[in-house]
């Protein structure tokens, strides 16, 4: 079973949403791949963005907090479901599933707040047992959406096309002949109409959703539909300029150096990020990271204590 969201983040659970969002930025800076070499780093990062995209979003931080871990499995208008087949119009209680699970999954349910129960705990298979049981359902009801997750590599959202997708467990496994459209960014939903939880009576089968989880790359750093990306570059093609080659996800990119250039100037490629399909695609900024040789050779090093001779220039005194 998933650790609980406010554990994850070590946040209380009437947290504030700046309370969670520090608590985000905090863990999500010591544990990112790229600066915690540990190799548990990477699942903790996961796991703590996870936690972060349910409870940064009001609504989605309710439905945890009703449901539980299994809240993706309970439709959102499950509410006016019950209310509508139960007979109970616009006045009807509110259900709250106090294990998880979704609805005919043999779990507890417990009803509360109803109208005239005094919000009293109720087992719903006992008070819609007769209903359902011995005179039949009340009518067709939809089946619940579904969520799972789909996780895909940069190179993979950038470039989109078809995958295959498995889902369930290893003893009810789906697969699914899914279509990625090109620059699908994190927390996307891709929609499969009618392969969601089965209706009742002649109800119609839910929707299953695909939510997109890009995974933490070695190079690439996404900020929505932004690439950032180190470019390691030699002393002489800092201070001299020069046209260099960047490994992109779409492909080699010639990237042009300006003379007198330090490590952590900026360049942008405009147009050169995550793809968009509805406007205009981001941009890609390549970081400048100076690098030297490790292993100098003698012709190199007496270069280098030649310049160092002549030059004047003091990078402390700047």
């Amino acid at each position: 079973m998933a650790r609980d969201y406010y554990e994850v983040l070590g946040v209380s659970r009437n947290a504030s949403a700046d309370e969670i969002q520090q608590a985000f930025r905090k863990l999500a800076r010591q544990n990112h791949p790229d600066i915690n070499s540990d190799p548990a780093a990477e699942e903790r990062f996961k796991e703590i963005n996870e936690a972060y995209q349910v409870l940064s979003d009001p609504k989605t931080r309710a439905r945890y907090d009703r449901f539980g871990p299994d809240f993706r499995q309970i439709p959102e208008d499950y509410d006016e479901r019950v209310a509508a087949g139960a007979g109970f119009g616009g006045g009807g209680g509110r259900v709250r599933w106090t294990t998880g699970g979704a609805p005919g999954g043999g779990r507890t349910r417990v009803y509360t707040s109803g109208e005239g129960f005094e919000g009293a705990g109720i087992n719903i298979e006992d008070l819609f047992g007769g209903m359902f049981g011995g005179r039949g359902a009340p009518g067709p009801m939809p089946g619940a959406d579904q969520e799972a997750e789909l996780r895909l590599t940069v190179e993979e959202a950038h470039r989109g096309g078809k995958r295959k997708v498995t889902i369930g467990g290893p003893e009810h496994p789906r697969t699914y002949d899914v279509d990625i459209p090109s620059g699908v960014v994190d927390g996307q939903r891709i929609r499969l109409a009618g392969e969601g939880g089965q209706g009742m009576g002649d109800g119609p089968a839910g929707d299953l959703y695909l939510r997109v989880r890009i995974l933490p790359h070695k190079r690439y750093r996404l900020s929505g539909r932004d690439i950032h990306v180190d470019l390691p570059v030699t002393p002489w093609e800092a201070a001299l300029g020069a046209t260099v080659p960047l490994a992109t996800p779409s492909g080699t990119a010639k990237v042009t150096v300006p003379p007198g250039s330090s490590s952590g100037r900026r360049l942008r490629l405009r147009g050169e990020g995550m793809p968009n399909p509805k406007g205009r695609p981001g941009d890609l900024y390549a970081h400048i990271r100076i690098a030297v040789p490790p292993s100098p050779t003698p012709k190199e090093k007496e270069l280098f204590e030649e310049l160092a001779a002549v030059s004047t220039f003091d990078p402390r005194r700047q």
